[in-house]
């Protein structure tokens, strides 16, 4: 399967048989760096990140992805480029398109990686917007495969906002890849009716089904996979922490959550995760709502100590698969066709 020159923007733009070719490619690669075999497909290559968020899983994962890969890196930081200040998107697409083999851009507005697609000429790759993050999915379904042994017919249960760019891009992949998917969270933070519809439509030909559910008991009853992300994006005003503990609360994953899953059911989050007072964020969060709201008292927010330090808890398989998907998607987006 050739993917050369393709953008990697969402995993609406790719086929099932497309994303399974890139888990597939992503786990012979993690095969041949476990055995110590070279993989300098690219050398003499060089991309660029672009970033207007920071991060630690996203940036490590490029970067060690394509030093493997024989590829430079150059790491543009959230002051470390003119794109949208002096310069606009577009302009900032053309003028790095004449430098690197490829970009990757982590920010805010969907709009502006579509846009840095638009005038690049060379691969775009979205490490994460406010609407998607389609190389996380590709990390939480390589470990879901290496868990199970499948992704066709995995019962996955998402907790918390399900309208942000996780729910979305979990709702866009379980529909694409044959899996049930199910939202957990209050009603005002389900997906937008429109996207649900257009992965309703994809649904209908993967054998895939989609539910949506206010009860979080009820939600988790019978799942593969329980998963969570952070009550605070990014960007967002201290102003609303308040209003989202309140929301997102009865939704916190912990040991109630994983025993209505069942047995077998394991624990993802893309991470970072807020499970107690070892974070600034936990420490101010405990203090400031910990006496109106309890169950945030130890620093614990969207999911327990108890239950990301469990063994069902597989957090940092996902981690490291980001090295790994990362690399597949810039090798197979730069490079062309590469075997299985």
């Amino acid at each position: 399967m050739n993917l050369q020159g393709r953008h990697f923007i969402t995993l609406l733009d790719f086929s099932p048989e497309e994303i399974q070719a890139l888990i597939d490619l992503s786990r012979r690669l993690k095969q041949e760096k476990n055995k110590g075999i070279a993989h300098r497909h690219l050398v003499g290559k060089n991309v660029c990140l672009l970033f207007q968020k920071d991060s630690t899983r996203t940036r490590c994962a490029f970067e060690v992805g394509a030093a493997d890969l024989g590829m430079s890196t150059t790491y543009l930081g959230p002051t470390g480029s003119q794109m949208g200040k002096k310069e606009s998107v577009a302009d900032t697409a053309r003028v790095l398109g004449r430098m690197y083999d490829g970009i990757e851009f982590r920010g805010y507005l969907q709009q502006d990686v579509e846009m840095l697609a638009q005038h690049a000429g060379v691969p775009v790759w979205n490490g994460l917007t406010d609407t998607y993050h389609p190389t996380q999915i590709m990390a939480d379904f390589m470990t879901i495969e290496e868990q199970f042994g499948h992704l066709k017919g995995i019962r996955l249960a998402y907790f918390g906002d399900a309208r942000n760019n996780m729910g979305n891009s979990l709702m866009i992949g379980c529909a694409k890849m044959g899996m049930h998917f199910t939202g957990v969270a209050p009603k005002d933070l389900m997906p937008d009716p429109a996207l649900i519809e257009t992965c309703e439509a994809i649904a209908a030909k993967t054998g895939a089904t989609l539910r949506f559910i206010e009860d979080p008991i009820k939600g988790a009853k019978d799942q593969d996979v329980i998963y969570t992300d952070v009550w605070f994006s990014m960007g967002e005003p201290e102003t609303v922490r308040r209003s989202r503990i309140e929301a997102l609360g009865p939704y916190q994953v912990n040991a109630r959550i994983m025993e209505a899953a069942g047995p077998k059911a394991i624990f993802m989050h893309c991470l970072p995760a807020f499970h107690g007072m070892d974070t600034v964020l936990g420490q101010e969060i405990a203090k400031t709502f910990g006496q109106a709201f309890p169950i945030v008292q130890n620093g614990e927010l969207e999911v327990t100590n108890e239950v990301i330090e469990s063994e069902r808890s597989v957090v940092f398989d996902e981690a490291e698969n980001r090295m790994h998907t990362i690399k597949a998607v810039m090798l197979s987006t730069i490079g062309g066709a590469f075997h299985v």
